[in-house]
C-alpha cells in the first residue's frame, strides 16, 4: 500500500510538536518565567554580575519550573484527571520543596523574585492549560469490530468508529481495535500495520479501557499480565524512605490534632478514645491498624462499617471519619513498616477471609504496602459487598500495575482535598 498523507497522527507536525510539546516549554516558559522577576527586582543586564543569591534564586525557580512541567503532564495520563485542578497545588508543592532545600542547606536567595517567580509559573501554566485544552482531549479511531465496540467515551476521550479500513481525512492520536477477535479480518489488519509503520499508536481494546476507567478487569488477567503487575522493587524502596521521612515530619505538626481529637472522642461517648484492628496486610501478613475509634462501643453488628449511615457510628465519629482525621494514628503504622502512605486500603482479618473465597486474584492487592489512603478510595470510596470489592480490587491492580511516584502524587492531591473539603470521604 502507497503511504499517503491521510496517514498521519494527530499533532505530528514539527510546529504541533514544538507548541504542544517540551520544547515550548523550556525555550519559550522557562527563560519566561525566570526573566521576568528577575527583570523587575535587579534589572536589565542582571545576568551580568551573577552572586550567589541571584544563582540560586534563578536555579530553584528553574528547578522547580521543570518539576511542575513533568508532574502535570504525567497527571495528564492518568483518567479522569482534571488537570486544571492540580495545577495551584503541583506549583505550590514545587516551590515549597525548593523553598526547604534553600533553607535547610542554608543558601542565599532572594524572597522577592522567587514569590514573583511563583506568580509567574501559576500564570504560565493556567494560560497553557486553557490555551490547549481543546487540543488536548484525545481524538481515537475505533476499529467497528468485536469488544472494540462497547467501548464508552469519556470527558478526556473522544471515540470515533471507523467505517471502512483505509483513512477517512481525520489526524487521530490512536487507533484502538480488538486484536483478538476472529472477525478483524485481513482488510483490518492490513489498515493497522500501515498505520503502525506510519507511527500512528495501534492499542489493543484492553488498553484503552484501563486508560479511560482507571481499572485493571479482573476477568481480563492473563499470566503475562501478572508480569506487568509486578511492582518497581527499586521505587518501593524510595517509597519506604519517603513513607520513613515524611512520618516523622508530620508526628510533631499532627500531634496536637490527635489530642484534641482523643478528648473529642472520649467527651462524646465511654470508651478508650483508640482501638486496634487485626487486619491483612503487606505479603498477606497479618498486622494491628490504629485508629481513633468513630463508633460506639457496646453496640454489635456487621465486622465492618456499613456505610455513612451505619447507627454505630457516634457523632465525633462522623465528623473525624469526613475528614479522615480517624486515620491519623496510622502514622506509627507506616514509622513500623506495616504501612504506607499511599496504597490499597487494609481490609479487616473478617473480611479479607471472605472476599478470598469470592473474588479471584484478591490476594494480589497484598504485593504493596497498604497505605492510608490508595486509588482506589479517592476513586470509588467505600466498598463492602462483594461486587463494590471487585471493582475497588480494579482500582487496586489499576495502581500496581502503575505503581510511580506520579500516581502517588496525584493520589495524595485527591485526599488532601478530601481533608479539606470533607467531598468524597465515605
Amino acid at each position: 500500500m502507497e503511504v499517503t498523507q491521510s496517514y498521519e497522527r494527530r499533532h505530528s507536525r514539527w510546529y504541533e510538536q514544538f507548541l504542544l510539546g517540551l520544547p515550548f516549554q523550556l525555550l519559550v516558559g522557562l527563560p519566561l518565567v525566570i526573566a521576568l522577576p528577575a527583570l523587575e527586582r535587579w534589572g536589565w543586564g542582571f545576568w551580568q554580575v551573577m552572586p550567589d543569591h541571584r544563582a540560586n534564586t534563578i536555579a530553584a525557580i528553574g528547578l522547580a519550573f521543570v518539576a511542575i512541567m513533568f508532574c502535570l503532564r504525567r497527571f495528564s495520563r492518568f483518567p479522569g484527571v482534571q488537570v486544571a485542578a492540580y495545577i495551584a497545588p503541583t506549583v505550590s508543592l514545587a516551590f515549597l520543596v525548593v523553598v526547604a532545600i534553600l533553607f535547610f542547606t542554608r543558601e542565599d536567595y532572594t524572597r522577592q523574585v522567587l514569590f514573583t517567580g511563583y506568580l509567574a509559573s501559576l500564570i504560565w501554566f493556567f494560560a497553557g492549560y486553557f490555551i490547549g485544552r481543546r487540543y488536548r482531549r484525545l481524538k481515537i479511531a475505533v476499529v467497528p469490530v468485536g469488544q472494540a465496540l462497547k467501548l464508552q467515551p469519556s470527558p478526556h476521550v473522544e471515540l470515533r468508529q471507523l467505517r471502512a479500513p483505509e483513512p477517512d481525512g481525520t489526524r487521530y492520536d490512536a487507533i484502538v481495535a480488538d486484536l483478538r477477535s476472529d472477525s478483524l479480518g485481513a482488510e483490518w489488519e492490513k489498515f493497522l500495520a500501515e498505520c503502525t509503520l506510519c507511527r500512528i499508536p495501534v492499542y489493543h481494546v484492553r488498553q484503552m479501557q484501563e486508560s479511560i476507567s482507571g481499572r485493571v478487569r479482573i476477568d481480563h488477567l492473563s499470566e503475562n499480565e501478572f508480569g506487568s503487575l509486578m511492582p518497581s522493587a527499586m521505587y518501593a524502596g524510595v517509597k519506604r524512605c519517603f513513607d520513613i521521612f515524611g512520618a516523622l515530619l508530620l508526628l510533631p505538626i499532627l500531634t496536637p490534632i490527635m489530642l484534641v481529637t482523643a478528648l473529642a472522642i472520649r467527651k462524646d461517648s465511654p470508651g478508650p478514645a483508640l482501638f486496634l484492628q487485626q487486619r491483612m496486610g503487606y505479603r498477606g501478613n497479618p498486622f494491628k491498624v490504629f485508629k481513633f475509634r468513630s463508633m460506639y462501643i457496646d453496640q454489635r453488628g456487621k465486622g465492618f462499617t456499613d456505610g455513612d449511615d451505619d447507627p454505630r457510628i457516634t457523632r465525633v465519629g462522623r465528623v473525624i471519619r469526613k475528614y479522615r482525621l480517624d486515620e491519623l494514628p496510622q502514622l506509627f503504622n507506616v514509622l513500623k513498616g506495616e504501612m504506607s502512605f499511599i496504597g490499597p486500603r487494609p481490609e479487616s482479618m473478617q473480611l479479607s477471609e471472605w472476599y478470598e473465597r469470592d473474588v479471584p486474584f484478591f490476594r494480589y492487592r497484598h504485593v504493596v504496602r497498604p497505605g492510608i489512603s490508595g486509588w482506589a478510595q479517592v476513586e470509588q470510596g467505600y466498598a463492602a459487598e462483594v461486587d463494590g470489592m471487585i471493582t475497588k480490587l480494579q482500582y487496586d491492580f489499576y495502581y500496581i500495575k502503575h505503581f510511580s511516584l506520579w500516581l502517588d502524587i496525584l493520589v495524595l492531591f485527591k485526599t488532601i482535598k478530601t481533608i479539606f473539603t470533607g467531598h468524597g470521604a465515605r
